[in-house]
Parts: C-alpha cells; sequence; structure tokens
C-alpha cells in the first residue's frame, strides 16, 4: 500500500535543489514521483542534470531517490544510481544473492538483529534497475485491509508482508514489491485497497499496475475487474465527492477573511 508518511513541507528542498529538482523553494516532480517520495518509496529512474559533487561537474546521472529520516528528525535525500557490481548485504549467502540477482528468487526473507540486538524480520530484494539489494522491515509494510469489497485475513496480511503472492477470491493476486513505486504488483492492471483510519475505510485506486513477477505482461483478462472491484470504486468516488464538498465552506471561509481582513 502506499500511504503517505511524510509531509510535503519537510522535504529537503535545499537537497532536491542541489539534483536540480527544485528551485526558489519551488518543487520540479512530477506528481507521481512527489506521491511516491511522500510515501517512504523508492521514485522511478530519473534523469539528474547538471551535478556537483566533490568539486566535480557530473553531465547527469540517472538515479533513483528516496527519502530517510536522520537522527535529528529531518529528512534526507537518497540518490540511488546504478551501480557497476552490486554490493551484497553480509547476511545474504552467495546461493541467495546469486538467485535474487538472476530473477530466480523474488524475495529472501532473513532475520537479523539491529543496532540495539533485536531481532528483526526483514525482507531482502533486488532492484535490476540500480543493481542494488534493497532491504525492507516487514514491520514497516503496511498490508490492505480490503481489495475489491474483500477484507483479508490475518493469514493473507501475513503473506502479504513476507512478500508471497495473496490470491482473493474474485481472481485478484496481489504481492509486495520494494522494486515497484507502486509498491505493489498484481495479475490485474488495477483494484481498490483500502485500509481502516479511525473505524473508517479509506480507499485507493491502483492502476498500471506491472504483472506478477516471472510474468512479462498481463494476461488477456488483466482489464476484467469483478462486482467488489466496481461497488469500491463507486465508495471511493462517493468518498472524494464528500471531502470536496466539507472542503468548499473551509475555502469560501479563507476568502471571506482575506476580503475583510477579520471577523
Amino acid at each position: 500500500m502506499i500511504q503517505q508518511i511524510y509531509d510535503e513541507q519537510d522535504l529537503p528542498l535545499e537537497d532536491l535543489q542541489k539534483v536540480g529538482l527544485a528551485k526558489d523553494g519551488r518543487l520540479n516532480l512530477k506528481d507521481d514521483d512527489l506521491t511516491v517520495l511522500l510515501a517512504g518509496r523508492r521514485t522511478g529512474m530519473l534523469r539528474l542534470e547538471n551535478l556537483f559533487s566533490d568539486g566535480l561537474h557530473i553531465p547527469y546521472l540517472d538515479a533513483k531517490l528516496s527519502l530517510k529520516p536522520n537522527p535529528i528528525g529531518d529528512l534526507d535525500l537518497l540518490v540511488h544510481p546504478i551501480y557497476k557490481l552490486a554490493e551484497k548485504p553480509s547476511f545474504l549467502t552467495d546461493g541467495e544473492a546469486e538467485k535474487l540477482e538472476k530473477g530466480d528468487a523474488v524475495n529472501i526473507e532473513k532475520m537479523i538483529f539491529d543496532d540495539e540486538g533485536y531481532p528483526k524480520d526483514i525482507l531482502v530484494e533486488f532492484d535490476k534497475d540500480t543493481n542494488e539489494f534493497i532491504v525492507t522491515d516487514q514491520a514497516r509494510i503496511l498490508a490492505p485491509d480490503r481489495v475489491n469489497g474483500e477484507y483479508l485475513s490475518l493469514d493473507q496480511k501475513e503473506r502479504y508482508r513476507k512478500g508471497k503472492e495473496v490470491k482473493l477470491e474474485d481472481g485478484t493476486t496481489i504481492q509486495y514489491s520494494a522494486t515497484d513505486t507502486n509498491g505493489i504488483r498484481s495479475n490485474k492492471l488495477a483494484f481498490i485497497a483500502s485500509v481502516l483510519i479511525d473505524g473508517g475505510l479509506s480507499f485507493a485506486l491502483y492502476h498500471g499496475l506491472n504483472a506478477l513477477f516471472g510474468q512479462k505482461k498481463h494476461n488477456e483478462d488483466a482489464d476484467v475487474y469483478s462486482k467488489g472491484y466496481y461497488e469500491d470504486l463507486e465508495k471511493m468516488q462517493e468518498q472524494a465527492q464528500d471531502k470536496k464538498q466539507r472542503q468548499e465552506p473551509e475555502k469560501e471561509y479563507a476568502r471571506s477573511y482575506t476580503r475583510t481582513g477579520s471577523r
């Protein structure tokens, strides 16, 4: 699931400006890339131009970007270029690393110990775009509560967090993926996912999805959707309309306040 975890106002504008993606306090990012960054994920491959690093001028650099909180609570911008050689994490065996690099394994589960000695379950994947291993804390993977009107069981949510395929009754299959900008792959081109927030459901449409691993393209029925999909799509549209109607009085009040100066 893609859920915003950072605020746009907290973006490291100075770092973004250094890579040509901000100027005079204004972002020069596509909406999709901004959404991915604020969700704590990696963007797609970007062309960064006219860079300066350690006194060197770099005409251009193809890289992905992500954000990471630093010890004082601010956000740092991480640049993920294309590496010539993949650096194998110490907790992977040569055989495990080879399986990931060759695509023989989608991901590998491991249990490691953090800096304070506590055990942590992680998921390791390989990003072929940057030639880099990606490590994800399973505890930070948010599984949807519902997809296309069908609630996921505890077992299905656990499978999702472990990077395994989760098949629903309507034929939709989903799988978590840290290497994908959507954070998820599916045998369908689109689906409606929901999470429970403050006792209510928050709907999100995922579309333009990549096929499941091991499949070069979607099947012919990838754009055939269930009744639950269309019912949740209607609920999502109603939710968006209600939100818009609630915001209108606030905007009108703000305009009135600006004209009068006080109330």
